[in-house]
């Protein structure tokens, strides 16, 4: 039997997503239900209505409706949009609706009043690539659009999208340009309108009856736009290392999840164009932009870049390489790293700008993203009341917002810390293994998750998971200073030290920059390794109220080590004021020391003056002690003999 021919047309596609729908029915299910009648009856109906739409369907997860113009559905969109935000000004952010918008033209087949096929496929996931609250575009609709609406479109690259082969161009309608000439479509003649009809796809999170969209984020994430190089050698070679640098910069400042970074296809528009940086964040929604320039001449390549902020226009950084050009591929990965090591991160200068701006904030009005960069700077403090400070804030942050896996891992570093200083220390660090254990559930992609974690279950002996997330860390950020840092510290639980040392000269070179709080890890790496000139030239940048038992230690050890038995013997007479129970072999039953670790305290520690053995009320906590040969001795000698 032959199958009929299906009918088709060519339509124009517009889908509104709407996201949070489950979040918003778990924590109000009536008030949510009301809310979305009230936006559905009061925004969307009105807006079909007046640029003639008709409803094809209603579904548990999205609606349809038709337009017979292209340009009725761009105008509905738009004024969706519009109507939306107006009607959000004055609510509470938890009663807020917002949406997503995509548009496109394309062929599709109707079968008993549904339709199916690309046209409505590319339609669904241009609006998933939408900002929340605004509109994309795809290529073909905006080829019928020109000239046709009095707001601007900006071009935002070429687009892999699921399940479509080829590359989908976008625009994004810019909301805050002109208005839409709502009249526009009765004052044109019938023969310039498209014969298409729109179809709206507006997806849903969950099940219900309409369309939802989660309030606006509670801290919003500094943004930051890489422009291409400029090639200024003007050869094909130097474009394509041009074009590889920005790539890279791109994809390497990306990892950062305390970053949103716009994909390259998005700026690559201003390719040999000059721009104006703040014109260029406008019509990109960032609040960087990062632009620099790179030359091949006489064997030797120059790049330069410089970070801008995009509201004031000012440069808060810029840098300059001169390299032989021998090796372009290893000055390309060089010149990346360094500039997204020194933008990105918890000590970066794009999250340094969101601190200072977080400060200028009243204390109301900060939200979690805030909070969490105002605890992350705590932290670096390394102090007991900046870092009980610090936690307060990172509890407030993922009070506000749990699922906000960077605050988490934060709140490993401080608890942490405290335990360092011999401040509760078991509840400390089993507060800092439930922490680290939730950041990377939270959030599998994220390196310090990983890295968190798996200190973690080195604190806890498990030495051999812990080297398998540090590794995995490691894979998932391989250029990143603070993954490194972070395995330096634990390289020599691993039987690695000297690995760890050669780990803080890499980061050393990634970063000329780095903070005091990497002397944390740096000194311990350095003196198991048994280099205790740099291990004491790394202690120098920190103070005495930074040093916890572990710093006090190395200080010591190394000083003995290096024969200044003056300063080691001082130096045992302060850590005892402070740790009176301090002895070698409290120290090498720490949990989680691997043999090399034990043994560089067995040969620097009683040189520098420290008692050997532990009381036997501290053994008596320990299943298996470790115990030292002299001490063992020293105990199964009869009472009242020599």
């Amino acid at each position: 039997m032959a199958v009929p021919p299906l009918n088709r047309k060519l339509l124009a596609i517009l889908a509104a997503d709407m996201v949070g729908y489950s979040k918003a029915m778990e924590a109000d299910e009536a008030g949510t239900i009301e809310r979305l009648k009230t936006v559905r009856s009061e925004v969307f109906d009105p807006a079909i209505s007046q640029h003639h739409g008709r409803v094809v369907k209603l579904m548990g997860d999205g609606a349809l409706v038709a337009f017979e113009s292209v340009v009725d559905a761009v105008a509905c969109a738009a004024e969706i949009q519009s109507a939306a935000a107006a009607r959000n000004e004055g609510l509470p952010e938890p009663e807020r609706i917002v949406f997503r918008i995509g548009v496109n033209l394309g062929d599709v087949a109707l079968v008993d009043g549904d339709v199916y096929g690309d046209g409505v496929n590319v339609a669904a996931r241009l609006q998933q690539l939408a900002e929340p609250g605004g509109v994309i575009v795809s290529g073909t609709a905006f080829d019928h659009l020109q000239g046709k609406l009095d707001l601007p479109l900006d071009f935002a690259g070429g687009q892999q999208v699921k399940n479509i082969s080829r590359p989908v161009r976008m625009y994004r309608l810019r909301l805050d340009g002109k208005r839409v000439r709502w009249t526009l479509r009765k004052a044109m003649p019938r023969w310039t309108r498209t014969t298409a009809a729109a179809i709206v796809v507006l997806a849903l999170a969950g099940g219900g009856t309409w369309w939802f969209f989660q309030p606006a984020p509670l801290g919003a994430k500094p943004s930051v736009a890489v422009l291409p190089f400029n090639n200024y050698g003007g050869d094909e070679a130097t474009g394509r290392l041009a074009d590889g640098l920005t790539e890279d910069i791109i994809t390497d400042l990306a990892r950062f999840p305390e970053l949103e970074v716009v994909a390259r296809n998005s700026t690559e528009v201003y390719k040999g164009k000059p721009v104006d940086a703040r014109q260029v964040a406008s019509a990109l929604h960032v609040g960087f932009v990062l632009e620099g320039s790179i030359q091949r001449q006489n064997g030797r390549v120059r790049v330069t870049a410089q970070l801008i902020d995009a509201q004031t226009g000012n440069h808060l950084w810029s840098d300059r390489w001169d390299r032989p050009a021998e090796d372009v591929f290893a000055v390309q990965t060089e010149i990346a790293e360094q500039v997204t090591n020194r933008l990105g991160g918890g000590v970066g200068l794009i999250q340094a700008a969101g601190r200072a701006a977080a400060k200028r904030k009243r204390p109301e009005n900060l939200n979690a993203y805030d909070y969490y960069l105002l605890g992350t700077e705590k932290i670096e403090k390394i102090a007991i009341a900046d870092e009980e400070e610090a936690i307060a804030l990172l509890n407030r942050a993922v009070e506000l917002d749990p699922g906000l896996a960077r605050a988490w891992v934060e709140l490993y570093h401080a608890h942490g810390i405290l335990a360092g200083f011999g401040i509760n220390p078991e509840s400390e660090i089993k507060a800092a293994a439930d922490v680290a254990e939730r950041a990377v559930r939270l959030d599998p992609s994220d390196a310090e998750a990983h890295a968190v974690f798996g200190m973690s279950l080195s604190q806890k002996g498990d030495n051999a998971r812990a080297k398998a997330e540090l590794d995995t860390a490691l894979r998932l950020a391989p250029g990143s200073s603070e993954i490194l840092t972070f395995y330096t510290g634990f390289a020599a639980r691993f039987n690695e030290p000297e690995r760890g040392a050669q780990m803080v000269d890499q980061v050393m070179r990634l970063d000329p920059n780095y903070p005091m709080w990497t002397s944390n890890f740096f000194a311990p790496a350095y003196f198991m390794a048994g280099r205790y000139e740099d291990a004491l030239k790394m202690l120098e940048r920190m103070t005495p109220n930074n040093y916890d038992k572990w710093k006090w230690v190395v200080l010591s050890s190394s000083l003995a080590a290096l024969g200044r038995m003056d300063e080691a013997n001082a130096s045992v007479r302060e850590t005892l004021k402070q740790y009176p129970d301090l002895t070698v072999e409290s120290m090498i039953n720490e949990v989680g020391l691997s043999t090399k670790e034990r043994s560089r305290f067995i040969e620097t520690m009683p040189l520098a003056g420290f008692p050997a053995c532990a009381k036997p009320e501290a053994l008596a906590k320990l299943a298996k002690p470790v115990r030292l040969s002299e001490c063992e001795a020293g105990e199964a000698k009869p009472l009242g003999q020599p």
